[in-house]
């Protein structure tokens, strides 16, 4: 199973669909836990292509080339991880798009995923995702967190839209509302009004365990 897992990493960060697709059947298939899957291979994947996109190794293209691989395998390792799961474990619901403008969604999908693995409800309202779509899911949904991804620096102030939007409707007192993306730092969560900044997946999901458990004991 390891060797099959380095070439899902491989893959992903290669944008090899058939390589990526095969890997993550034949782990499947053997009986592979799809959480380790998701967080060993596909997670760490991801964050490395990352790192190579801050250094200049990739390009953006790439990074959305890896992005289509990384759902199209997703696809497969999840209905496995979602068939682990009983209705008890799902505690929290968590609303999360990324916002309008941006049509770049890897960093949310990776979110979701994991999300899911660590026992939220995830509602997702995909990409290019209009302010009032979000006002209305948290009116509607009642979640206890909203995550607000963003990749192109021209689309970061929309997260501090979608908060003052919130705040408007007197709802940022029922939701915690996170933020993250490639441009984005902890200065700018505290300056745009979030209570919670991510710089990748595993610590998005901390973060959304810790916000909700403060919330609890609030």
């Amino acid at each position: 199973m390891d060797d099959d897992l380095d070439i899902l990493k491989r893959a992903l960060i290669a944008a090899d669909l058939d390589a990526g697709v095969g890997a993550a059947g034949r782990l499947i298939e053997a009986g592979a836990d799809p959480r380790w899957v998701l967080e060993e291979g596909m997670a760490v994947a991801m964050f490395d292509l990352g790192e190579m996109w801050k250094r200049g190794e990739v390009f953006l293209p790439e990074v959305v080339a890896s992005a289509e691989v990384f759902k199209a395998c997703n696809a497969i390792v999840e209905p496995a991880l979602l068939a682990q799961r009983t209705d008890a474990d799902v505690s929290h619901v968590v609303v999360l798009c990324t916002v309008k403008g941006d049509l770049h969604d890897l960093g949310k999908n990776m979110v979701g995923a994991m999300m899911k693995t660590a026992g939220f409800e995830v509602i997702d309202l995909g990409k290019d995702t209009p302010t009032e779509k979000i006002v209305n899911a948290v009116k509607e949904l009642e979640p206890q967190i909203v995550g607000l991804s963003a990749l192109l620096t021209t689309t970061v102030p929309q997260q501090k839209v979608v908060i003052e939007a919130l705040r408007a409707e007197g709802l940022l007192e029922k939701v915690r509302v996170m933020v993250g993306g490639a441009p984005v730092t902890q200065e700018w969560a505290d300056e745009a009004g979030a209570d919670g900044f991510a710089p990748d997946a595993p610590v998005a999901v901390r973060k959304a365990l810790d916000l909700v458990a403060a919330e609890a004991n609030a």
